[in-house]
């Protein structure tokens, strides 16, 4: 039987043809024209010889990659091309196309093009989800919640305070996206199969042309490593994670019995039955969508797990599918979440109550007997911890604690009364008078959340900048190359 099997071309020759049409034909054409330039610049052929090439690469860009359907007996999407480029070309100029160049390094040159297009894209959205979660914690400075720690409530915050602590997760995030990028963005050109190539060749110039920020010195590497595949999946992977535990508490405080916040209508579904059904279901579907982000990037790394240190297709043709699916998850995610953001409300007085309740302003009071009493902080929580069993065991509630279920604890305690008086047993329990007080770097008071968040501002700048700076370089690059192929015509 001749190649290929029919089921060979069923399961991996048609499926990897159909991946190199959506994400490699541009990235090929590109790849082309930029080489026949260097080889002619650097007298390798003649002009006449490249002048041919970038005309039949042309009339392929032109004629589109409808036009170039798989065909049983071409190996790839490459040598399709390639046979066009002859064909148009001629032999003796056409067939110079792949001089000083392999498809190893054409390969992982194209896929580094088409994923850091990609990236780019992510690193956007997250941009646009870090100004939507931003616009509600400049809303909510003000407003008092429960904080929790091990899912119990802990001590008084804002929901400001909250978010700040999710942009500054999301700004990490951003950060290895673009690291990620910066490996990405490297070109293997000029590699061949493994040994570099017996040509005078410019490697720097074919990147230029191309758009790469370096190239990567070691051509061992450039055909071998696999570290910007990598790199992708593990900066998806860490953005799912803390996507995913953001919206474990989001759930939760959309629940009936939290009453925290309100996802908008246009995210609701009702139940068949219950009339009464008000189910957050995009949130269900966010949480899913995770853990296929995370289930397809883990499947690059695992891909990329204890394989031969060169040219493999465990890391070509077969990883594909997978690193640009959690790429197209994990966008989804966060323009879902955009939208979330941009339109959830909060029930601010319901939150305002519950912020003091469950003994959540314990801390402060005993923080204030230190201050007012002198007492070592050790015996101050202990005099605050007595109080609180003896409530919790009457059934008194957080806001119904007297100064003398105190004074009692201190006596137990101390064999004392305490020199403290009503106002300041108030004050110590008030939730406002609790995130007041935490005004040091990053604390909870609200001037502190706001000096934060312009921090986060200042850094959310910083990285959209970079985006524009990537985008503009990638569109000069486009232009430079498009305009030196003109001169051949």
């Amino acid at each position: 039987m001749n190649f290929p099997h029919p089921i060979y071309s069923q399961h991996v020759l048609l499926p990897a043809y159909a991946d190199a049409q959506t994400y490699l034909f541009e990235p090929m054409l590109a790849a082309h024209e930029a080489h026949a330039v260097m080889l002619a610049e650097c007298g390798i052929i003649t002009p006449a010889n490249a002048a041919a090439i970038v005309r039949a690469v042309a009339a392929i860009r032109a004629e589109g990659v409808v036009a170039y359907a798989y065909q049983p007996g071409i190996e790839d999407l490459f040598f399709r091309i390639e046979g066009r480029i002859i064909e148009l070309a001629g032999a003796d100029y056409g067939g110079n196309l792949q001089l000083a160049r392999s498809r190893n390094d054409l390969g992982h040159a194209l896929a580094r093009m088409a994923l850091r297009t990609r990236v780019l894209d992510i690193q956007e959205a997250l941009l646009r989800l870090r100004t939507a979660v931003m616009a509600q914690a400049r809303r909510h400075l003000n407003t008092l919640m429960p904080g929790y720690t091990h899912t119990q409530p802990a001590q008084p915050v804002t929901f400001a305070h909250y978010l700040a602590g999710v942009l500054t997760f999301l700004a990490h995030d951003q950060a290895k996206f673009a690291a990620a990028y910066a490996t990405v963005n490297q070109s293997p050109l000029g590699a061949a199969a493994l040994t570099g190539v017996g040509f005078p060749i410019d490697r720097r110039r074919v990147a230029d042309l191309l758009g790469f920020d370096d190239i990567v010195v070691s051509t061992q590497h450039a055909i071998g490593g696999g570290e910007y595949l990598t790199d992708v999946a593990f900066t998806v992977q860490a953005l799912a994670i803390d996507l995913s535990r953001m919206t474990h508490d989001l759930l939760v405080r959309a629940t009936q019995e939290a009453n925290a916040l309100r996802i908008d209508d246009s995210f609701i579904q009702i139940s068949s039955i219950m009339p009464q059904k008000r189910n957050p279901v995009v949130l269900e579907h966010l949480r899913a969508r995770l853990s296929r982000a995370l289930g397809y990037a883990q499947t690059v790394v695992t891909q990329c797990h204890s394989i031969p240190y060169g040219d493999t297709q465990d890391i070509e043709d077969e990883i594909l599918p997978p690193i640009f699916n959690a790429l197209g998850a994990i966008e989804e995610c966060l323009e879902l979440y955009t939208a979330v953001f941009e339109t959830l409300t909060l029930n601010e007085a319901h939150l305002r109550e519950q912020a003091g309740e469950g003994f959540t302003t314990a801390t402060e009071l005993a923080d204030t007997l230190v201050r007012e009493t002198g007492l070592p902080f050790r015996l101050a929580h202990k005099v605050v911890a007595g109080m609180v069993q003896a409530a919790v065991k009457a059934g008194i509630p957080s806001s119904q604690l007297t100064i003398d279920l105190l004074q009692t604890s201190a006596h137990q305690v101390l064999g004392r009364d305490l020199a403290f008086d009503e106002a300041q047993f108030r004050q110590a329990l008030d939730p406002a008078h609790f995130v007041a007080i935490r005004s040091g770097e990053g604390g909870v008071a609200p001037t502190a959340t706001a000096v934060l968040l312009d921090r986060l501002q200042q850094e959310h700048a910083h990285a959209a900048g970079e985006c524009v700076a990537a985008r503009a370089r990638l569109a000069e690059a486009d232009a430079q190359r498009v305009a030196t192929v003109a001169s051949y015509w």
